[in-house]
This record gives structure tokens, C-alpha cells and sequence, in this order.
């Protein structure tokens, strides 16, 4: 992202009034070190925390996590769902459009940025965390995670009795079987 990029970003999370974890990467900004204003910093401290990196799946995984900015990558897609967290996506390259068309059209778990500016990102935070539409959003993001629960559970049972059929010895296939 642009400088000014992240400073939108930066004013849209604190007019949003609400708590937030941002993970800002050194390299988050194209040519130049990623710096909010102090201001930004002095306002957010009691509600906002900032970090460089983090176990993204820990975070997704916590019970306080109400919603997930994100730019659609697969990983941090197949995540959100996992977890059952509704997502605000900022999608870039590669099969990021696509992730997000899906989380936003197909399966109503998220919400794309469309212009970064303050007021934008705003709406969209305090839309995820307290409107409808958000509340609409957990929901589906539940109803994705119970649906990718079962796959994997099934996907288990499969590669078990698959693993069980290619450990037995062809006598214990036999016997299995009724023959000899």
C-alpha cells in the first residue's frame, strides 16, 4: 500500500471507535518504512494494539475476533472460514479477486474495500462489528466453518479406512473378505 494508504487506513480504525490488533509488516508500505501518525497512536492506545507479526491462526481463532481485514490470499481465506470469521477484503493480484468475489458474492461472508479513505473504512468496521449486514455476516462465516468441520471430518474417516486398506497384508484382505 501508499503512505497515504496506510494513514486512511490508520484514521478509519480510530474513528471506527472500535478495539482492534493490526499487524503492520516492515515491508507493508511500497518503498518506504510503514509509519502511522502519533496521533493515530495516542488516540487508539487504550483500545487498539499494533504489532509487526503474529500467529494469524490464534488470532483467528479467538473468541473476541469479530472481523478479519484481509487481501484474500488463500491461506488467510480458507482461515477465515475455518474459524468462522467474517472478512473485510482488499484484494491485489493473483486468485485474490476471485477469493474475494467469493467471500462477498457467493458465500456472504465479507465485504471489499472499494476506495480507501477514512470515512470508507470506517462505515465498513462499524458495518462488520455492529450492523445487520455484520451480524448476517457472522452468521454465514458460522455456517462456513460448520460445513469445513464436516469435510474434514470426512475427509479423516476417508484417509483412515484408506490407510487401514493399505496397511493390511493381502492374507487380512482375505480373511476380511470371507476368502482364503
Amino acid at each position: 500500500m501508499t503512505a497515504e494508504q496506510l494513514v486512511e487506513f490508520a484514521w478509519g480504525l480510530a474513528n471506527s471507535e472500535k478495539m482492534f490488533l493490526w499487524i503492520i509488516r516492515p515491508d507493508l508500505v511500497v518503498g518506504e518504512a510503514a509509519v502511522v501518525p502519533q496521533e493515530f497512536v495516542s488516540k487508539t492506545k487504550e483500545r487498539g494494539l499494533l504489532a509487526s507479526w503474529c500467529p494469524q491462526e490464534q488470532v483467528l481463532s479467538h473468541p473476541a475476533i469479530g472481523g478479519f481485514l484481509t487481501h484474500c490470499g488463500w491461506n488467510s481465506t480458507i482461515e477465515s472460514i475455518g474459524y468462522g470469521v467474517p472478512v473485510i477484503c482488499w484484494p491485489f493480484f493473483a486468485e485474490q479477486q476471485t477469493n474475494c468475489r467469493y467471500c462477498c458474492r457467493e458465500w456472504g461472508i465479507g465485504m471489499e474495500i472499494e476506495d480507501v479513505e477514512r470515512g470508507n473504512i470506517e462505515g465498513l468496521v462499524r458495518k462488520l462489528m455492529e450492523g445487520e449486514k455484520g451480524k448476517e455476516m457472522k452468521k454465514r462465516a458460522m455456517e462456513w466453518k460448520k460445513l469445513a468441520e464436516d469435510a474434514i471430518a470426512l475427509s479423516q474417516l476417508n484417509l483412515d479406512k484408506m490407510i487401514e486398506q493399505v496397511l493390511l497384508s493381502p492374507r487380512d484382505i482375505n480373511e476380511c473378505n470371507g476368502t482364503s
